[in-house]
């Protein structure tokens, strides 16, 4: 039985004439322990994949099952962070994260529950703004309590919709690494969703396009043949990462293209600029 699994699910917004099939016929399975990671176009169906996985929306048909459970809601479970922060803004970054861990363990004391959010808030640099609201804080900021607060819910799936794509290069490689290093301790089942191909290769098992819409479907998985922990420094020096760089490029290129031809309509391309990583992160 697979930890997460998508059985032909379809997801239709409108009625009738006006009716869209944003998804369609998405099969998915990611085992226990799996770093998964889905690249796409910029209006592919990203965002409404991890809405469905999360249980904010419900498939037009088709099953979402975790731990062969069907989902239904919202649950901590399955901790989001989201591309768009999230916070409330009349509490401050404290409140924000203890918020989420109060609902994740609401069986902990008050001791307890301060040592985890002052820890995750260290984790991600912000024991310094720990009392400041999200008024108070710049983007990337914001998005490090994002992740902070998904992350002490210690969830058993971590659910990442494009998490990390407002913040700086430094800031942005960092967050990487922390993320995989938590992931690395217990091996917690996680989904990417990312229109950046070189941070799907560096963080995932496993790389699966999202062919863009409408009616977007699920292309074929490049797995990821390289050794863990791995050196953002060696990456552009390693067979294995150059070949799948370049095979998923060439995918996303050509159906890209295809998809222009056929429908005359100008699609944004994920990240795929040639870069080093050295300097970037």
């Amino acid at each position: 039985m697979a930890y997460l699994e998508l059985k032909n699910v379809c997801k239709t917004y409108g009625q009738s004439n006006n009716s869209t099939e944003v998804l369609s016929n998405i099969n998915l399975k990611i085992e226990e322990g799996e770093f998964v990671a889905i690249v796409g176009f910029t209006g592919s169906g990203k965002t409404t994949l991890v809405n469905l996985i999360n249980g904010l929306i419900k498939p037009t048909s088709g099953e979402v099952l975790f731990k062969g459970e069907p989902v239904v809601g919202t649950s901590h479970k399955r901790g989001v962070i989201f591309q768009n922060y999230s916070l409330l803004p009349w509490l401050t970054v404290y409140q924000n994260v203890a918020m989420a861990v109060k609902e994740a363990f609401p069986k902990e004391s008050k001791t307890e529950i301060r040592e985890r959010v002052v820890s995750f808030i260290k984790m991600v640099g912000l024991s310094h703004a720990i009392d400041k609201r999200p008024k108070e804080l710049s983007g990337g900021m914001r998005q490090r309590v994002s992740v902070a607060r998904a992350l002490a819910m210690k969830p058993e799936m971590i659910i990442m919709d494009e998490p990390l794509g407002a913040l700086d290069a430094l800031t942005r490689g960092n967050l990487q690494d922390e993320i995989l290093n938590i992931w690395s301790k217990d091996k917690r089942t996680a989904l990417l969703i990312t229109n950046d191909v070189d941070e799907g290769i560096y963080m995932a098992d496993r790389i699966i396009p999202l062919k863009p819409g409408p009616k977007a479907t699920l292309g074929p998985e490049f797995t990821i043949d390289i050794e863990r922990p791995r050196d953002k420094t060696k990456l552009n020096d390693n067979i294995n990462y150059i070949e799948t760089r370049n095979k998923i490029i060439a995918y996303l290129m050509a159906i890209g293209e295809n998809r222009k031809s056929v429908s005359n309509t100008e699609y944004v391309l994920p990240d795929v600029t040639p870069k080093s990583f050295v300097g970037q992160f």
